[in-house]
């Protein structure tokens, strides 16, 4: 309940860049990691951390060696994920940093990228601004996934973002509806 109301009050203060009113399911969660290949991965960056539902999930099921980037934009956000948890190497930054932030700790690609950003609620500049680097930063065969709500394919925003991400990865398909979220949503899994 204490993650539904703060959320609720990013969701007021920032809504664009929360993009939603409710915190993502311990489901939609489960199923972003798997279909990012997580288990696999040797380097692993998450874009949006928000109160740190994927990042749970990411630590729980990521290799013990392998290396792992949060990146949160909101400071009060960054604040609750380094409080309760604190092994996460989390910045406080923009996506569109994220080359910046790979150099600063000797990471010279990415196997997967766990992504929580609301792409719906982004002009389509931005949405180029922070897509580039993490195309930059995947290795051949590595994973881009984020999600979306099943109502935003009738959107014009989420017809926008689909047709992007299908021109710009190799590979892009959609996982199964997770029922167990509010809203209903899936992921998109995005092959460089």
């Amino acid at each position: 309940m204490k993650e539904a109301l703060l959320f609720l009050r990013e969701f007021i203060k920032h809504p664009i860049s929360t993009g939603a009113i409710y915190p993502s399911s311990q489901e939609l969660a489960q199923e972003i990691v798997t279909q990012g290949r997580v288990e696999e991965a040797e380097i692993i960056a998450e874009f949006g951390a928000g109160t740190g539902v994927f990042t749970k999930e990411i630590i729980r099921r990521k290799k013990s060696a392998a290396k792992f980037l949060s990146i949160e934009y909101r400071q009060e956000l960054v604040d609750i994920i380094r409080r309760e948890i604190p092994e996460v190497d989390i910045a406080c930054d923009s996506v569109e940093n994220l080359i910046t932030l790979m150099k600063e700790r000797n990471l010279d690609h990415l196997d997967s990228i766990v992504c929580g950003l609301p792409w719906a609620a982004f002009s389509e500049e931005m949405q180029d601004k922070f897509l580039a680097p993490a195309v930059k930063s995947l290795k051949e065969g590595g994973r881009f996934v984020t999600f979306a709500y099943l109502q935003g394919l009738l959107l014009p925003a989420g017809h926008r973002f689909q047709k992007k991400i299908a021109s710009t990865f190799s590979e892009v398909h959609r996982s199964r509806i997770v029922w167990k979220n509010l809203p209903p949503a899936f992921v998109y899994v995005c092959t460089k």
